[in-house]
């Protein structure tokens, strides 16, 4: 086997790694609405996402022609030179990605990509190394432009169909409109993780296809072999199943309180968008558009919106490209200073320790299926109380206090409890844990709140 081959297989492995990481850092895109609602429970929601996200990867490559010709100049570079700029710029974006998982940021999986292969590029070859703008294609006109529009586009439509849906269902019984459509949004659900699969999954195999055709196994006219096209299917539905739950979390419960209606409203936006931009080859954000249609379904309700958390996600969108492109720079810097197969060696070892040091320090804070709807310590519930959750069933029954509950005097023997209907909302009063009882993970709120 020689070095040249032994590096090709490394960067395929790298790249199928970020396909998978890709998955369950997007994993939110589509499914954390529903189960921010209880449309889906969680395990079930990821599942179905990662079925569709594997249909979806066979649809269309347009998005993948766009990355592999329309992001590095292939007639500047070539050979082992090519490998190891792609095999660095891979390593940018899945450090990226883990990192921005860390915090629980919905930041761009698609950009964390380009950016390391653009990093990559241009350390390798100067700014003439990335194909900035070529009449139609380009960076500039294949990336940033969409990344401006569709974050707009998708908040404008998901809050004139949010605003639409309450309009029409005014008067309609509420249990029967949250029960329909919850049913509405397990459909606009699987349509936005079918998107996902078309969208996503090409970026992979256009980073797969740039290494075949820099090793000479293809040209840059050939057709995308059937393999690669499954092996990326099967990566970024697994990465779906194993769910990005920090980032649902997010959201789902940490951007805007969401109700069924906003829910089917912003999927719906969500899908037509990246489906539409995947027919044309655009390379999409999901992340970006998912968190537009959320935030406008907020606003069409006039529902709360927590722009501090809105603004981080903003921060993390401006700093993907400059700093998952500086990561694959400062990656393929080193793998050049120290030349070769080795050098590769050196930058994938790197990669993996620091992958590691990452989900280590998750493992402080833990998310999961049992506390993906809490409330965020730093989004306090409008109401007051910071570990509410979608699920009514959840809540947390009051515990005695020397006799009493929530503050009140003990019922006397033979008096019955006077709680109406109304529940713990006639006295105003929160339930208390004590302090032997483990945190909940539901609704510790003795009210129902409606929002809206």
């Amino acid at each position: 086997m020689t070095a040249e081959l032994l590096i090709l297989l490394i960067v395929i492995v790298t790249a199928l790694a970020f396909d998978f990481t890709n998955g369950f850092h997007d994993t939110a895109n589509a499914m954390a609405t529903s189960i921010a609602t209880g449309a889906l429970r969680p395990r079930v929601a990821v599942a179905l996402s990662a079925v569709l996200n594997l249909i979806g990867a066979f649809l269309s490559v347009a998005v993948a022609a766009t990355v592999a010709k329309g992001i590095v100049q292939l007639d500047a570079v070539s050979g082992q030179a090519l490998l190891i700029i792609v095999f660095a710029g891979l390593v940018g974006g899945i450090l990226w990605n883990l990192l921005t998982w860390l915090f629980g940021l919905p930041s761009s999986s698609s950009h964390a990509l380009f950016g390391g292969l653009i990093g990559a590029s241009i350390a390798a070859l100067g700014w003439g190394g990335v194909i900035w703008a070529s009449g139609s294609d380009g960076v500039l006109t294949k990336i940033v432009l969409p990344a401006i529009l569709a974050p707009i586009v998708a908040a404008l439509v998901a809050a004139i169909g949010t605003w639409g849906v309450y309009r029409i269902t005014r008067g309609v019984d509420q249990d029967k409109t949250t029960a329909g459509f919850r049913w509405g949004q397990i459909g606009s659900a699987s349509l936005v993780s079918l998107a996902h699969g078309t969208n996503d999954a090409q970026k992979t195999m256009g980073v797969i296809f740039l290494a075949l055709v820099a090793h000479g196994s293809l040209t840059k006219n050939d057709d995308m072999p059937l393999w690669v096209m499954a092996a990326c299917a099967v990566a970024i539905a697994a990465g779906t199943y194993l769910g990005g739950w920090r980032i649902i979390r997010t959201l789902g419960k940490g951007l805007v309180e969401i109700d069924s209606p906003q829910g089917l409203a912003a999927e719906s936006s969500s899908a037509a968008i990246i489906l539409t931009s995947a027919h044309f080859g655009l390379p999409l954000s999901t992340t970006q558009t998912a968190t537009g249609s959320i935030l406008g379904s907020g606003l069409g309700k006039r529902a709360e919106v927590r722009w501090n958390v809105m603004g981080r996600m903003a921060v993390a969108w401006l700093l993907t490209l400059p700093l998952a492109g500086l990561a694959g720079a400062i990656c393929w810097v080193i793998a050049h200073v120290i030349g070769g197969l080795a050098g590769v060696l050196v930058v994938f070892a790197i990669l993996i320790a620091l992958s590691v040091l990452i989900y280590l320090r998750s493992r402080r804070d833990p998310v999961d299926t049992g506390n993906v709807n809490e409330w965020p310590a730093d989004t306090p519930d409008p109401a007051g109380d910071s570990r509410v959750t979608a699920n009514p069933a959840e809540r947390v029954t009051p515990v005695p206090v020397n006799g009493a509950v929530n503050g009140n005097p003990p019922a006397p023997e033979n008096e019955p409890d006077r709680a109406d209907s109304r529940g713990a909302e006639s006295t105003g009063d929160r339930p208390r844990r004590s302090a032997t009882t483990a945190p909940p993970t539901g609704i510790s709120s003795g009210r129902t709140t409606r929002r809206g």
